[in-house]
């Protein structure tokens, strides 16, 4: 009963037999390569077999020698199929194990032959002694019987025994070919069984990789949505920073606006002294003309103190509207400014 003992993945190839130099590959892809361990005939094989095909069968003797091509290549040299079988691995660690576990498997097949010398020379002296015996005993048997008798037993013997001989060794290469058919359905059973094993694992896996695919996708699709949602926040913000600017930018001129304003509540309080000076003057001047009637030289005098008073107060009274009308136009400027912050308040 043969025992698969090591398993492993390769892409194989076989030397070309009319050139001895070409590689020609036996396989399409990479295909199972196992050591099997016959425990009956304690022999070690090379097996691989690609769907329905059986592309290596190689018996593993103590002449063979696997040898390292490249760092993914290894070959051996197979006399009784009259090839060169050359594996190609997917790393160089793949390779190493192989050819470790063909020198311990090539180790292991020179102590079988070994073992089987010695059983085959113990009882080829077993059988040599049994062979005197019983020729000595033909010798005692012939010397008693005539002359015919000799002649005609001896050939008989030697015929039944050849013949016996020969069916002996039919029955035994039957039975040992029988037992390697066994042994060869029971490995592409279990070749079969690894297979469909290996592409159930492999569906799986690529079950398992689809749905990691669409997984990453999906968090792409989120990604790229919390990009775009971080783009808006950051617009957001600068359009509320500018929002910030221009509204300090406003506080600042209303303060300048409510300064000037100050300015001219300041100069709007100096009007009723004005005012006040203008009437006293005006007092003045009635009770200078009252009291100076009779006096014309004085008259003329006064007259014209009346004329510069009169164009001073012409002047303070245009100058006092000039400023109303600058303030009115102030007070205005201010109540626009005032409504664009509210404006913008109520915005933001």
């Amino acid at each position: 009963m043969e025992q698969p003992i090591f398993t492993t993945r390769a892409h194989v190839f076989q030397i070309d037999p009319s050139t001895k130099k070409n590689w020609v590959p036996a396989s399409k892809q990479a295909v199972t390569v196992s050591y099997f361990y016959d425990s009956t005939r304690n022999s070690y094989r090379i097996i691989s077999v690609d769907g329905s095909k059986v592309i290596i069968n190689s018996t593993i003797t103590p002449n063979m020698n696997f040898t390292k091509t490249s760092q993914k290549f290894g070959q051996w040299a197979d006399s009784r199929a009259n090839t060169v079988f050359g594996l190609g691995f997917a790393s160089e660690q793949q390779l190493s194990k192989f050819a470790e576990k063909f020198q311990e498997v090539k180790e292991a097949a020179k102590l079988a032959r070994e073992k089987s010398q010695e059983k085959m020379e113990t009882s080829s002296d077993q059988s040599q002694e049994s062979g005197h015996e019983t020729q000595s005993g033909n010798q005692e048997s012939s010397f008693n019987g005539t002359d015919d008798e000799k002649i005609s037993h001896v050939p008989d013997d030697t015929a039944l025994k050849s013949e016996n001989d020969r069916l002996k060794s039919v029955a035994e290469q039957s039975k040992k070919l029988e037992m390697e058919l066994q042994a060869l359905k029971d490995s592409n059973a279990h070749l079969t069984d690894t297979l469909n094993e290996a592409n159930s694992k492999a569906e799986s896996w690529k079950s398992k990789v689809t749905q990691s695919q669409d997984e990453n996708n999906q968090l792409r699709h989120k990604i790229s949505e919390l990009e775009d949602q971080c783009k808006e926040v950051n617009q957001e913000r600068e359009r509320n920073a500018q929002l910030s600017l221009r509204i300090q930018e406003l506080e600042a001129d209303l303060q300048e606006k409510e300064q000037e304003l100050e300015d001219l509540r300041k100069q709007a309080e100096t009007i009723p002294q004005l005012v006040t000076k203008c009437e006293s003057v005006t007092a003045k001047l009635q009770a200078a003309e009252t009291a100076n009637r009779g006096l014309s030289e004085k008259m003329t005098l006064l007259q014209s103190e009346i004329d510069d008073s009169q164009q001073n107060q012409k002047n303070m009274k245009s100058e006092l509207k000039r400023f109303m009308d600058v303030l009115d136009g102030k007070i205005d400027e201010l109540h626009e400014v005032r409504q664009s912050i509210s404006k913008l308040g109520v915005d933001n």
